[in-house]
């Protein structure tokens, strides 16, 4: 009998690997079937339109291909085209209109919707408070575009500007005619012409600045930022330029017509703006210096609530400068049509309420009289045993301006340890100001920001303006002049923009925790609180360019972000540019209704690359005027 070995394979298990065999080339067959079948399909035509989003194309038209290097997009057959159709079960309602914002009548190209001076006669006349904000309900507010006038034309490029303005973008002659002996402004034609006059410097604002650099010293970055109050044309702020000095020059809307509008027009930093019961729209402890020149504002009354105000937004060390009225009165007295035991007690009264807030007058000379405000108030705290008025104030925060009655006491400083420190800290000369950290933030007071940060975000702007140069070619070619910054946050935005002919407006919401805007005036830069939920403090057609990062995401929940855009078309000058920074959703949101405002826009990703869900969205109003009568 033969031997069987183990390993030979038994017959049932011969039959169990014929029928896997089998199996697997069956289910081979199959699929080889299937696939032949699906390729035969994709080569047919389609037969009807819901069959072409499947035809293949590429992505990137500009993939280069095998044999040429680069596709052309012509050789693209015009049906392969992508279909961002969505198809659902779900009908989808996508014939929803456009809203289209009508032109306002042309009797509202000048409004100043908070500085109406119709509804302004509502309001109490006692310390000019009609003169101050008084805005429209929401209800009352337009719903309509603010025309430029029908000539309208593009402003003269910096620093033309400076000497000149169309007379079509500003058609009043009015101020010509009533400031005529003082230079202020000429009719040229078709232009007006600004000699750079004022009412204590008929012979120009130029030589009247080189009168008070003889008393203070205005070159060498000392001195950097100013405020001229009831500025008229901003003369003085526009001489100041070329020697490093930025002015927050502020008038009222009066009979003066359209002086503030002259200022913006002509590319100087300007507000609508009066000293009355509420605080300035300005930190504590902001400005250098401060200058009134026959500003027609009454120092001596209300018990020096107002020098009270110029103190709190003067720096430790600060000057306030004052010409005109009464400072040499014995040889004006006649020409001001006042007399002189009238003027003597005037001036009289401003030197005791300047001595009492412990300032040091340093010289009259001439027309020009000029006081310092102390380094800090260790002398004056003593002082208060001889003057017991005014007060230093209580713990409150000098900061908070907007809507912030005056108080009659002295806002207190910093405290220091010796009489030679400054209190809040002594400042960088400029143009190192720009960049260095500025006191508020090394010393900790604003709560989440250290150095570190500031440096972090100095870095973000440099590559934010490289992008921005990028996609916006022309900060190098004089497009923009006067720019605003909606939500300034550390003034980043401004100090990268200082090495561009332009000025900056940073802007800070009232609201806004913590509040930054001391701070960027320590950087050297301007600004102004606001509430975006209300109009701002200047005419239509002033800026050049506006930016509003997160604005929106801000405002969402506090007022209609309509109102908003509609404000921003009215400041906003005939083809200037907007660029707005938020997420998709929202910049979606507000291009939807840009459209209707007859702006042109587009959205981009953001600098660091698609993935950031912050976007950026460049929009530009249309050139548009209103219709002539």
């Amino acid at each position: 009998m033969a031997k069987e070995y183990s390993g030979s394979p038994k017959p049932h298990q011969l039959e169990s690997k014929r029928k896997r065999l089998t199996w697997v080339l069956g289910v081979s067959g199959l699929c080889i079937l299937f696939y032949v079948l699906g390729a035969w399909q994709t080569t047919t035509t389609p037969i009807n339109q819901s069959e072409v989003y499947t035809t293949r194309v590429s992505c990137n038209i500009n993939a280069p291909q095998a044999g040429d290097g680069e596709l052309n997009p012509s050789s693209l057959s015009s049906s392969a085209a992508l279909d961002f159709e969505s198809h659902h079960q779900i009908e989808i309602n996508s014939t929803v209109s456009l809203h289209e914002f009508p032109p306002c009548d042309m009797s509202y190209s000048d409004i100043t919707p908070c500085q109406d001076p119709v509804r302004s006669r509502k309001f109490d006349r006692e310390m000019a408070k009609y003169r101050e904000r008084h805005c429209p309900k929401s209800e009352e507010l337009l719903r309509c575009l603010i025309p430029a006038p029908p000539k309208y034309k593009t402003p003269f490029k910096w620093p033309q500007s400076r000497d000149y303005a169309w007379y079509d973008n500003i058609p009043h002659k009015e101020l010509s005619i009533e400031k005529a002996g003082q230079n202020w402004i000429q009719v040229e034609g078709h232009r007006f012409r600004f000699p750079g006059g004022g009412t204590t410097f008929p012979n120009g604002a130029d030589a009247y600045i080189d009168n008070i650099n003889e008393l203070i010293p205005l070159t060498g970055g000392n001195i950097r930022t100013a405020v001229d109050t009831g500025c008229g044309v901003a003369s003085w702020g526009a001489y100041l330029l070329k020697r490093d000095i930025l002015t927050m020059s502020f008038a009222r809307r009066d009979t003066h017509e359209a002086q503030v509008q002259f200022a913006l027009e002509r590319g100087v930093p300007a507000m609508i703006g009066v000293i009355s019961s509420k605080r300035l729209p300005y930190p504590a402890r902001a400005f250098d210096m401060a200058h009134c020149s026959g500003c027609l504002i009454p120092w001596y009354m209300y018990d020096g609530l107002y020098l009270l105000e110029v103190d709190r937004v003067l720096r430790p060390g600060g000057y306030w400068i004052l010409s005109g009225p009464p400072i040499h009165w014995k040889k004006y007295w006649r020409g001001w049509e006042r007399t002189k035991e009238d003027l003597k007690q005037e001036q009289d009264t401003i030197e005791d309420i300047a001595k009492r807030l412990c300032w040091k007058k340093l010289i009259e000379k001439n027309d020009l009289a000029i006081w310092q405000k102390p380094i800090n108030h260790i002398d004056c705290n003593k002082s208060k045993v001889v003057y017991k008025t005014p007060q230093i104030c209580g713990p409150d925060n000098p900061d908070t301006a907007w809507y912030k009655d005056m108080e009659a006491c002295i806002t207190p400083l910093p405290e220091v340890s010796s009489s030679d420190e400054v209190a809040g800290g002594a400042l960088e000369k400029w143009p190192e100001r720009a960049f260095s950290v500025p006191p508020r933030i090394s010393s900790g007071s604003l709560s989440g920001i250290t150095a570190e940060k500031l440096r972090e975000d100095n870095e973000l702007w440099k590559d934010r303006m490289t992008y921005y140069k990028k996609i916006d070619g022309l900060l190098h070619k004089g497009r923009y002049r006067n720019v605003m910054d909606m939500n300034a946050y550390l003034g980043g935005f401004a100090a990268a923009m200082s090495k561009y002919p332009v000025w900056v407006m940073n802007v800070v919401p009232f609201h806004s925790n913590p509040d930054t805007l001391g701070a960027i005036y320590e950087r050297g830069l301007i600004g102004t609180y606001q509430d975006w939920c209300e109009a701002f403090s200047t005419y239509p057609r002033t800026y050049d360019l506006i930016h509003a990062s997160g604005v929106f995401s801000i405002y969402q929940d506090r007022c209609d972000i309509t109102n908003i855009l509609l404000e921003m078309d009215r400041i906003l000058r005939p083809e200037g540019t907007v660029i707005f920074r938020d997420t998709v959703e929202m910049l979606v949101k507000i291009r939807s209704i840009t459209e209707g405002m007859r702006w042109k826009s587009q959205i981009m990703d953001h600098e660091s690359g698609p993935f950031n869900p912050e976007k950026i969205l460049f929009a530009v109003k249309t050139y548009w005027t209103g219709a002539a009568k």
